[in-house]
């Protein structure tokens, strides 16, 4: 901030329900929102650089990757759900047959 004086919602970036006091001399993050006052201020980071557009690409990095043990869940799953299901159809099999 180059000058002026606001409260700042942050509230996207840091979860903070509270607007937050800026004034001169204070760093700004991009995809806040100014709520009340007037600010001047200079960019230091555009694009690529900026919190936000770090946030997202750890965001789609993390949904594009598999953790280790899903491959382990998926090979046990393979032949647990099978197994189940033969296991309850036998039992109904037993007990109509045997049953009341």
């Amino acid at each position: 901030v180059l000058e002026g004086r606001s409260s700042i919602d942050e509230s996207m970036i840091t979860g903070e329900p509270l607007p937050v006091e800026k004034v001169e001399g204070d760093a700004l993050t991009g995809g806040t929102l100014n709520k009340n006052g007037a600010l001047i201020m200079r960019a230091e980071k555009v694009g690529a650089e900026t919190t936000l557009a770090r946030i997202v690409d750890l965001v789609a990095k993390a949904q594009r990757s598999r953790a280790p043990i899903q491959g382990l869940a998926d090979r046990v799953s393979f032949y647990f759900v099978p197994a189940v299901v033969l296991v309850a159809i036998v039992a109904f099999i037993a007990w109509a047959v045997f049953g009341p």
